[in-house]
C-alpha cells in the first residue's frame, strides 16, 4: 500500500475513521436497539461531509490566518470527542447483551439517555463549527499544489554558497562526462531531505564549464507537481531547446517537435523537484530523447527514494546527499552572516553562532537561512533570541526553513500526516524502532484497514517505510533504530501543537491545553512526577500517556497509578514502563479503560495483574517485558479477542492461562509456557495460525506425547522466522523415554520458512531427521544447548544458508564424525554439497566428553568444508584431542579455551586476525600464519616461547594487541624486537619477563599492563615508549614505590613517567596504593602530571591536571 502522492488535509483521514464508524453495522444495530433516532447519526454524517469539503482550503490558510487555525483546532477537538463516543458505542455493541426487562426499562436506562445527550451535544458543536466556515470564506479546493513553492532556475547568484559538496559534484560531473555508455540514455537521481542542497548541487553541476562544453543541448526544468505532467514538461524542454515558445497542446505533436530538435545532438537535462512515481508518465516523457538523438544524460532531484528508484537507469545508482558536518555547516552560516573570510574569530557572537549551527544538525538550508537572519546584527541579545527560538517563531518572509520543510509535509497523504505528527511525542534525538512505533500508530487508529491477505502491522510498516523514504525518519547509529532530524521534529511539533504535549520539557510547563490528547513523559525527577499528576488532573480526555526511556534513570518520586486511571478514562495508549517498587501497579479500575488498546508495564515490579484486565475488549498490545516478579497472567486472557501482540520476555510465568487458542488475531507471542492440562497445553498453539516473528515455547516436558505436539500445528505457522524450544532442567534421577522425547520434537517441526532455531535441554538421545534437513534452506542460525542425553550431534552440513552454529552442554558426545557433514556419513563430494558452505561462526562449549573431531576427507583445499568460516570457538572441551579442520581459508578469529588435551596442529588460516588460546593445551601453531594477525593472546610456556620466537623471525606487520600469561620461562622483551605496529602489551603471571636496556624507541605502543609479573625486573627505560598513554601495574603486594619497580632508572630520586601518559592503573599493590592515595611527597611528583590515576578502581583526585 505505497502512499499515493496526493497531499490531503491532516484531518481528512480522521474524518474517514468516523465515516467508517457511522457505517458500521454493529453501531447501527446498537443504536436501533437503544431506540436512538437514526436521523441523529445521519445529521452527524452530513455535518462531517460539509467540513470535510473545505479541509484542504483550511489547512492551506491556517499558516497565515490565525482564525482559520483556531477553527481547525476546534474542529479537531470535537472530532476527538465524537470518535471517543462512537468507539464507546462500538465497544458496548460488541460486549454487552441487552439486559432483561421490557422496552420501557431499556429505553429509560440512564446510560442510554446519557449517550443520546452526548450525541446531541457533539452534533450541536460540530454544527456551530460548520457554520463558521462561511464566515472564514473556506471553499472546496483540490489537494494539489498545497505547498506553494516557487519553481527553481539554473542561475547561480553571487550569494549562493557551495560548501562541503565538492566530492558530490566531482562524482556527478565524472558520471556526466563518462562516455562508457555513449549513445545510451542515462538518468542520475540526487535524493535527500528538503533543505539538504539538492538543487544547489544540481545548479553547480549544470553550470560546470566541462559539462557546458560537453553537450549540444542543455536544459533546466523544474517540475514540483504532485503528478508529472508529460505535456507541460515536454513543452518546457522544447522552449529551452529551440529558444521559442511551443503552442501545441497535443502530446504527439510536441514530442515529434522535440525529437526533431534533438536529432544528431547529445543533451543534458536537469529535472528539478520530482514528486510523482508514475512510471508510465516518466517513460512517456523520455520517448523523444530515445529517438534519433546521440544520447544524453538526465539529472533528477527528488526528496523521495521511490522516485529515485523509478527514474535511475541500469548503470547508475541514486546519489544520496548526506548532512554536512558541523564545520562545513559553520562555513555556510558564517558566509551568510558576515561574508567570506569575515567571521570574528573567538568573539562572543561566534560562540553563540556555533551553538546556532549545532541546532541545524548539518542541514545547509537551516545554516544559510539563520546566518542570513543574523546578518548585520551585532546585538548579542538578538543572537541569543535566535538560538533559543523554535523555527516556527521566525517570520516566514525572513526565514525559509519551515516553508521548505512544509513542502514535504504538504505532499504527504492525510494518513501519513497523522503518523508523522504523532512522533512529536518523542524527545529530540530519541531513537525509536519501527515495530514499536507501528504498534502505537495501530493503537491510535491511524492505520487504514488492510487489503485481503495483509495485516495491520504490514500496513504500518509500509507507512513507516514511506516516511523514511521521504527523509522524515533517518537511520540512527544503532542497528534497527531511527531518529528524526531536529528540524523535522520541530515541524512535527508545529503541527501537533495543542494536541501533543511533552511533559518533561521545562519550556512546556505552562503550555498544555485543555485540547491536549497525547502526552509523553519521563520519570526523570520528582518535578516531572508532579507535572504528570498536574497535567493529567486537567486532561480528562487524554488518549496517550507514553513513557520515554530516560537517560538518567527513573525517579524515586511517588506517583499514584490508580489515581491516573480514574482520571483518564479515554486512554488508548498507556505506558508505565520502569515504575519501580510498584508491586500492585494496576488496580481493578484498569478494566474500566474500555478504549485502551496498548498497555506497557515492561520492567516494572508488578507481581500480579488484576483479573479485570481481561475486560479490555479493544486491547491489541500487552507488553510485560522483564517483569521479573510476574508469575501468572489473568485467568480469562482468552476474552481479549482483539489482542495482537503479547510480549512476556523475561517474566517468570509458570504456565499459560487456559484457552489461549481463542486469541486468533494474535500476531506476536513472545513466549508460550506449556501447562499440564489440555486447556493450557501445547495444543492451544494450534489455533494461533497468524503468529509472526519469534516464538519461545517453554516447559516442553509437560507435553505427554507426539500427538499433543502435533496439535500445535507448528508446520503451518508460515510467518514464524525464529523458534526456540526449551525443556526444563533434567534431574539426574528423572527417567526419560528417549523415543517419546524424539517423537515430541519430531512433531514440533516448523515450517520451511524458519530462519533461526534454538533448542535447549532436549532430553532425547538423538535428534529427529528434520533437524538439519537441507529443505530448511532459510535457516541462518542454529543453537543446540544443554542436550545432555544426546550421544550424537545431528547432521547439519547440508543446510545451505546456515551462518551461525553453536553447540553447548552435550555431555554424552564423544565423537563428531562424518555424519556431522552429510547425513549418509560419506565423503563423496559434489561442489553444491560442500559441507557448511555458508557457515561463518562455529562454537563448541562445555562438551565434557568430546574426544575426537573427525576430519572431512577431500581431494583439495577448494572442496574442503567451512569455506566461509570466520569465527571458530572451542571452549571447555577438556578431553578433545583433535583433529581440527586442516584448512580454513576465511578464518579471522580463533578461540581455544580450557581444552587441556588438545595437541593437534592449528588450522592453516591465511587471513587470521585474532588468536586466543587459554588453558594448558599444547596445540601446535606451526602452520599458522602470523603475518595478518591483529590480536594475539596465548598462555603457557610452550605457546609463549613459540610466539616470541615467531615474532622475532617474522616481524608481523599488523599485530596491534599482544597478551601473554602463565609463563615461567625466561622471556626478554626488547623494544626494538617488538612488531612496529604493536599498540597494546599485556603481561599476566609471567614471573621471568625482562625488559633489557632499549636501543631504539617503539613509537606505536600506547598501553602497557604488568600484572603479577616481572619478579626479576631490574631495569625499565620509559623513553623507549614515548607515546605510552595507559600504564597498569597490578598484583605487586610488596611494592612500596615506583622506584622498586624500576630500580635502575637513571633518575631514581626524581623519576617521572612519560609525558604522554594519560592513565595510570595500580591494582593489588596495597603498599604502593596507600602511598599514592595520600600523595606521598616521595612518589607523587613522579606521577602528578598524569590526568587519570586509579588505585584499585578508585580515581585519585589530581588538582594539577584539572
Amino acid at each position: 500500500m505505497a502512499a499515493s502522492l496526493v497531499g490531503g488535509a491532516f484531518l481528512s483521514s480522521f474524518l474517514n475513521v468516523l465515516f467508517d464508524r457511522l457505517s458500521d453495522p454493529a453501531i447501527i444495530n446498537m443504536m436501533q436497539r437503544k431506540k436512538v433516532d437514526q436521523k441523529l447519526l445521519q445529521r452527524l454524517e452530513t455535518i462531517l461531509n460539509v467540513v470535510e469539503a473545505v479541509l484542504n482550503d483550511a489547512e492551506k490558510k491556517q499558516i497565515t490566518d490565525p482564525a482559520v487555525k483556531r477553527w481547525l483546532e476546534n474542529l479537531q477537538d470535537a472530532v476527538y470527542d465524537a470518535d471517543d463516543l462512537l468507539d464507546e458505542v462500538a465497544t458496548k455493541a460488541a460486549t454487552q447483551k441487552d439486559p432483561p426487562g421490557n422496552f420501557l426499562s431499556r429505553f429509560l436506562n440512564l446510560q442510554d439517555r446519557e449517550m443520546v445527550t452526548r450525541i446531541e451535544e457533539i452534533i450541536a458543536r460540530l454544527d456551530d463549527i460548520a457554520k463558521h466556515k462561511d464566515i472564514l470564506r473556506l471553499e472546496k479546493i483540490a489537494g494539489k499544489n498545497m505547498s506553494g513553492r516557487l519553481p527553481s532556475t539554473s542561475l547561480v547568484k553571487k550569494s549562493d554558497i557551495f560548501v562541503g559538496r565538492d566530492k558530490d559534484k566531482d562524482t556527478i560531473v565524472n558520471l556526466l562526462l563518462d562516455d562508457a555508455n555513449s549513445g545510451d540514455l542515462s538518468v542520475i537521481p540526487i535524493v535527500g531531505m528538503g533543505g539538504i542542497g539538492k538543487t544547489t548541487l544540481a545548479k553547480s553541476v549544470f553550470n560546470d564549464d566541462d559539462v557546458q562544453q560537453k553537450f549540444h543541448v542543455k536544459v533546466w526544468v523544474c517540475d514540483g507537481e504532485e503528478e508529472f505532467d508529460v505535456l507541460k514538461v515536454t513543452k518546457a524542454v522544447i522552449e529551452k531547446t529551440c529558444s521559442s515558445p511551443c503552442y501545441s497542446n497535443d502530446l504527439d505533436t510536441a514530442q515529434n517537435h522535440l525529437k526533431n530538435a534533438l536529432a544528431g545532438k547529445n543533451f543534458f537535462v536537469v529535472v528539478d523537484d520530482v514528486w510523482s512515481c508514475n512510471r508510465e508518465a516518466w517513460e512517456s516523457f523520455l520517448t523523444p530523447f530515445e529517438c534519433g538523438s546521440q544520447g544524453g544524460k538526465f539529472l533528477v532531484t527528488t526528496r523521495l527514494d521511490m522516485v529515485a528508484s523509478m527514474v535511475k537507469t541500469r548503470h547508475n545508482e541514486a546519489h544520496n546527499l548526506s548532512l554536512l558536518d558541523e564545520e562545513q555547516c559553520w562555513s555556510v552560516f558564517a558566509n551568510r552572516a558576515w561574508g567570506p573570510a569575515e567571521s570574528p574569530s573567538g568573539s562572543a557572537l561566534e560562540k553563540i553562532g556555533r551553538k546556532v549551527v549545532a541546532k541545524c544538525k548539518g542541514l545547509p538550508l537551516a545554516a544559510q537561512t539563520l546566518g542570513g537572519l543574523l546578518r548585520g546584527e551585532d546585538d548579542e541579545k538578538v543572537w541569543n533570541d535566535v538560538l533559543n527560538s523554535d523555527i516556527w517563531e521566525f517570520s516566514e518572509d525572513k526565514c525559509g526553513i519551515l516553508p521548505a520543510l512544509r513542502i514535504s509535509y504538504s505532499h504527504l497523504p492525510s494518513y501519513l500526516k497523522r503518523c508523522f505528527v504523532y512522533c512529536s511525542l518523542y524527545p529530540k534525538d530519541y531513537q525509536f524502532r519501527r515495530e514499536e512505533l507501528v504498534l502505537l500508530w495501530m493503537a491510535e487508529g491511524f492505520l487504514q484497514r488492510p487489503k485481503a491477505g495483509s495485516t495491520l502491522e504490514e500496513v504500518g510498516c509500509e507507512y513507516f517505510n514511506d516516511l523514511a523514504s521521504r527523509s522524515f525518519f533517518q537511520p540512527s547509529n544503532d542497528a534497527d533504530s531511527f531518529v528524526m532530524h531536529d528540524l523535522m521534529h520541530d515541524l512535527a511539533t508545529f503541527y501537533g501543537e495543542k494536541f501533543y504535549f511533552r511533559t518533561f520539557e521545562v519550556k512546556n510547563e505552562l503550555k498544555h491545553d485543555t485540547k491536549t490528547r497525547h502526552l509523553s513523559y519521563v520519570l526523570g525527577s520528582e518535578d516531572s512526577i508532579s507535572k504528570i499528576q498536574e497535567v493529567c488532573d486537567s486532561l480528562k480526555h487524554a488518549r496517550t500517556l507514553l513513557e520515554m526511556d530516560a537517560d538518567d534513570g527513573f525517579s524515586e518520586g511517588i506517583i499514584d497509578p490508580c489515581h491516573l486511571l480514574e482520571q483518564l478514562k479515554c486512554l488508548r495508549v498507556l505506558s508505565f514502563k520502569f515504575f519501580s517498587g510498584e508491586e500492585g501497579l494496576l488496580h481493578d479500575s484498569i478494566g474500566e479503560l474500555i478504549h485502551l488498546r496498548y498497555l506497557d508495564l515492561s520492567e516494572t515490579g508488578v507481581t500480579t495483574l488484576p483479573e479485570s484486565l481481561s475486560f479490555l475488549y479493544n486491547l491489541q498490545t500487552l507488553k510485560l517485558r522483564y517483569c521479573v516478579e510476574l508469575k501468572k497472567l489473568p485467568s480469562n486472557m482468552q476474552n481479549l479477542v482483539n489482542l495482537r501482540h503479547l510480549d512476556t520476555v523475561g517474566t517468570q510465568l509458570e504456565e499459560m492461562p487456559k484457552g489461549m487458542s481463542k486469541l486468533q488475531d494474535l500476531q506476536f507471542l513472545s513466549n508460550y509456557v506449556v501447562g499440564k492440562h489440555d486447556e493450557n497445553g501445547v495444543g492451544e498453539l494450534g489455533g494461533l495460525a497468524h503468529l509472526h516473528g519469534s516464538l519461545f515455547i517453554q516447559k516442553l516436558e509437560n507435553v505427554k506425547n507426539g500427538g499433543e505436539a502435533w496439535n500445535a500445528r507448528m508446520a503451518e505457522k508460515i510467518h514464524l522466522n525464529d523458534l526456540r524450544l526449551s525443556w526444563s532442567s533434567v534431574e539426574e534421577s528423572e527417567v526419560c523415554d528417549s523415543q517419546t522425547e524424539k517423537d515430541v520434537l519430531d512433531k514440533l517441526h516448523p515450517h520451511k520458512n524458519l530462519k533461526e532455531l534454538r533448542i535447549f535441554r532436549y532430553r532425547g538421545t538423538m535428534f529427529p531427521d528434520w533437524v538439519g534437513q537441507p529443505s530448511y534452506n532459510n535457516i541462518t542460525e542454529l543453537w543446540l544447548s544443554g542436550c545432555k542425553n544426546c550421544w550424537v550431534v545431528p547432521s547439519l552440513g547440508q543446510l545451505p544458508s546456515l551462518m551461525e552454529l553453536r553447540f553447548s552442554g552435550f555431555d554424552m558426545v564423544k565423537k563428531i564424525g562424518a555424519e556431522f557433514y552429510k547425513a549418509d556419513g560419506t565423503h563423496h563430494h559434489h561442489h553444491q554439497d560442500t559441507p557448511f558452505r555458508s557457515l561463518k561462526t562455529l562454537r563448541f562449549e562445555s562438551m565434557r566428553s568430546w574426544e575426537e573431531w573427525e576430519s572431512y576427507e577431500c581431494r583439495d583445499d577448494d572442496r574442503a568444508p567451512f569455506p566461509q568460516l570466520e569465527n571458530l570457538w572451542i571452549e571447555e572441551c577438556p578431553k578433545l584431542r583433535g583433529d581440527l579442520p586442516t584448512f580454513l581459508p576465511s578464518l579471522k578469529d580463533l578461540w581455544i579455551v580450557e581444552c587441556s588435551e588438545l595437541g593437534c596442529d592449528l588450522p592453516r588460516a591465511p587471513i587470521i586476525r585474532q588468536l586466543r588460546i587459554y588453558g594448558k593445551q599444547e596445540a601446535r601453531m606451526r602452520e599458522l600464519s602470523l603475518s595478518m594477525l591483529e590480536s594475539l593472546r596465548v598462555n603457557g610456556d610452550h605457546l609463549v616461547e613459540y610466539v616470541f620466537d615467531a615474532i622475532t623471525h617474522t616481524q608481523p606487520t599488523s599485530l596491534r594487541q599482544l597478551s601473554i600469561s602463565d609463563c615461567s620461562s625466561a622471556i626478554s622483551i626488547a623494544g626494538d624486537s617488538l612488531p612496529p605496529s604493536l599498540q597494546g602489551l599485556y603481561i599476566n603471571d609471567c614471573k621471568n619477563v625482562e625488559f633489557p636496556m632499549q636501543h631504539q624507541q617503539h613509537h606505536s605502543l600506547q598501553g602497557l599492563r604488568i600484572d603479577n609479573s616481572c619478579d626479576s625486573l631490574t631495569s625499565f627505560t620509559f623513553p623507549a615508549f614515548p607515546n605510552l598513554i595507559s600504564l597498569t601495574i597490578a598484583g605487586r603486594e610488596n611494592l612500596t614505590s615506583l622506584e622498586e619497580l624500576f630500580e635502575e632508572c637513571p633518575k631514581l630520586e626524581s623519576i617521572r613517567l612519560p609525558a604522554s601518559l594519560r592513565e595510570l592503573f595500580i591494582r593489588g599493590c596495597p603498599l604502593l596504593g596507600e602511598r599514592i592515595q595520600r600523595k606521598d611527597p616521595h612518589i607523587w611528583p613522579s606521577i602528578s602530571h598524569i590526568p587519570k590515576i586509579y588505585v584499585d578502581g578508585k580515581r585519585i583526585g589530581n588538582e594539577s591536571t584539572s
